[in-house]
């Protein structure tokens, strides 16, 4: 990658260029992975109850590759893409009381406009973060907070997953859906899971207790009554879904955007549903936090890549046949 420097505007204007500056991952352009550039930008200061953190780990998600390609909510680039940080506090802004330099700490950035995780330091509301546990290594803390936090306000927050529930998990062995499987059986769910074949073996490992090859097998006519549908697809899975809830059930979509026809058909079966976008939410991120040091929610890790290396990871991310996660080391 080649390096080129460029200004911010959310940077204090006094500090030294030579120790105020820091590598991020940035793009120009709308496009593939090799519009991502490593570039030099000033060091971001926190403001008011905020607090900048030196990231040890980012993850990548799908909806990195999709702001990248530019089909999101960022508008035109320059910008650094990320939402999951891990890392050291290395200054709070004026107000802030729960964390000081030093402490190790994780979270999600307010999604989708407080983006920018992929870069040596990154800026954001200090309750956005909590403390990373001393038995959750970094790598899995900077994998964890966009996916984990996303399955758990689909699962807990909205539907109310609960002891004997029946799940259903779309793409179960994805970033997002690894997560919600393992976070459904903490809270005593039976976890169905749509995956390839291949991917069974990993899903039954993590706890699923039923898993359906959705190439040899049409889950519309295979799975009934099931209490909660996670969507992790969208589209034509959002109607086929419906088909498999009881009386009552709901699917939560976390591609917020209906096909054509999805309520009227929810009418007329009787079922409900719910688009979401997920939020960065302290409580959520203690919740995730505390069953990651439980043993009981781990992030199945796809690949590791050094920041430089991000359009490898980009690349590999847009095949869409990744187990788990990607994570950028920025350390």
């Amino acid at each position: 990658m080649t390096t080129e420097t460029k200004t911010d505007p959310k940077t204090d204007p006094k500090t030294d260029s030579k120790t105020r500056t820091m590598r991020a991952i940035s793009q120009d352009a709308l496009g593939g992975p090799e519009v991502l550039k490593e570039v030099e930008l000033p060091r971001p200061v926190p403001g008011t109850s905020e607090i900048l953190v030196r990231v040890k780990a980012a993850g990548l998600n799908p909806t990195d590759w999709k702001h990248r390609a530019g089909g999101g909510f960022l508008g035109t680039p320059p910008f650094v893409l990320g939402w999951d940080v891990a890392g050291t506090v290395e200054a709070v802004g004026f107000g802030v009381t729960l964390f000081a330099p030093g402490d190790e700490v994780f979270g999600m950035l307010p999604y989708p406009h407080g983006v920018g995780a992929h870069a040596e330091y990154a800026v954001g509301p200090a309750r956005a973060f909590v403390h990373r546990p001393a038995a959750v290594d970094t790598v899995q803390a900077g994998a964890l907070p966009l996916a984990a936090l996303t399955a758990w306000q689909a699962l807990v927050d909205t539907a109310g997953v609960g002891a004997g529930d029946r799940v259903l998990v779309h793409a179960a062995a994805g970033g997002v859906g690894h997560l919600a499987v393992q976070i459904a059986k903490a809270r005593g769910a039976y976890v169905i899971g749509t995956a390839s074949a291949a991917k069974h073996d990993f899903l039954r490992g993590i706890g699923a207790d039923e898993v359906i090859d959705y190439r040899e097998t049409d889950f519309a006519a295979a799975v009934r009554d099931v209490d909660v549908v996670l969507d992790t697809v969208g589209g034509a899975y959002q109607l086929r879904s419906l088909a498999t809830l009881r009386p009552g059930g709901l699917l939560v979509s976390i591609l917020p955007f209906p096909v054509e026809g999805l309520a009227e058909e929810a009418a007329r079966l009787g079922v409900r549903t719910a688009m979401m976008l997920v939020e960065a939410d302290q409580a959520g991120m203690a919740a995730v936090a505390d069953l990651a040091e439980r043993g009981l929610l781990r992030a199945e890790i796809a690949g590791t890549f050094p920041l430089a290396g991000a359009a490898e990871a980009h690349a590999l991310g847009d095949t869409g046949r990744t187990t788990g996660k990607l994570v950028l080391l920025a350390d």
